[in-house]
């Protein structure tokens, strides 16, 4: 599962999703860089020119930059197809792992998310987020249905239960969350959060518009001081009023930074982004009380790499053309 989760995201780029089938055709969706479902349709393979037609035109029309395959069936057929046709802007092509996309499409979190849709477009634009973004996708379907391990009857299930719910929620502080585009199934595995403050955060991100800063999560309905302390080390915002906000650095901890800046006679923002301003600095000299020297040294790793994402980078893959059988 946590192989799964922290698989590497495509990230931010405009997709084409196709979840492939035979008797009721291929069902197509395009999905903006945020995974916003701007247009559905249905290919058939047994009509191919017309399909690919109809694939070049999708692409071409949504600056498609990725095109992501379900590797159901007729998913190799659906991946030739797609291979033959000769796109402007030359998309990654990948093919994603569809298990667990029909349980998402039939759930109530897609009925929240994409209601006024059928069961099966809602499935597609599930198979193309999964390819920008595989743990964001992924925390939405109980984890017994990703297609993870057998025997899962032959096992007590609250201890089963406890041990996945440990795995989503150790993988998604890992890599922490865009305070401002994630959805309520992801913040509620945020350390501190839990689905009601979840719900909260949401409410108020659609009443009030995008968070500027950590602190205004204190404005949130019963989101208090100790959610607060608990969470805040794992939330990013991305484009903040304090650039320490898109970094692991808990704000508790704000203070120290700043002081590390003032000495090197710097912005805390030049600080993190010019790595020269950092030699000079002795991390002895900012121990104190509950400040140890491993939380200051965890601290200087961050600003080195503020905002990096633990996952690796995303390398597209292919299947050998030849082998078909």
């Amino acid at each position: 599962l946590r192989q799964l989760l922290l698989a590497a995201p495509l990230g931010e780029k405009r997709v084409l999703a196709i979840d492939p089938g035979y008797r009721t055709g291929c069902k197509c969706v395009c999905l903006d860089a945020q995974g916003k479902l701007l247009h559905h349709d249905v290919i058939h393979l047994s009509d191919l020119s017309n399909a690919k037609n109809k694939l070049q035109f999708l692409a071409n029309q949504f600056a498609i930059e990725a095109i992501a395959i379900g590797d159901g069936t007729a998913s190799r057929e659906t991946l030739q197809a797609v291979r033959e046709i000769s796109f402007h802007n030359n998309p990654i092509i990948s093919m994603v792992n569809e298990d667990g996309a029909s349980v998402y499409s039939a759930s109530e979190i897609a009925r929240e998310e994409l209601g006024e849709y059928d069961i099966t477009v809602r499935g597609a634009a599930s198979i193309g987020r999964r390819l920008q973004d595989p743990l964001a996708e992924l925390v939405k379907i109980d984890p017994k249905s990703i297609g993870v391990g057998q025997y899962q009857h032959d096992v007590n299930q609250s201890l089963l239960q406890e041990s996945l719910h440990q795995s989503v929620e150790s993988c998604v502080n890992q890599v922490g969350v865009e305070l401002n585009t994630a959805s309520t199934q992801l913040l509620s595995y945020v350390s501190g959060i839990g689905p009601s403050l979840a719900k909260n955060i949401v409410d108020y991100r659609n009443e009030h518009g995008a968070f500027s800063s950590r602190k205004e999560l204190l404005k949130v309905k019963r989101f208090g001081e100790k959610a607060f302390e608990q969470s805040a080390g794992f939330l990013r915002i991305r484009q903040g009023e304090n650039p320490l906000d898109n970094t692991a650095v808990h704000p508790e901890r704000y203070g120290v930074v700043e002081q590390m800046a003032k000495d090197a006679g710097c912005s805390v923002k030049e600080l993190i982004n010019d790595s020269s301003k950092r030699v000079d600095l002795n991390l002895y000299k900012y121990v104190e009380g509950n400040c140890g020297l491993h939380t200051l040294i965890d601290i200087f790793n961050e600003l080195e790499k503020p905002s990096r994402d633990i996952r690796t980078k995303f390398e597209e893959v292919s299947l050998n053309k030849g082998i078909n059988k």
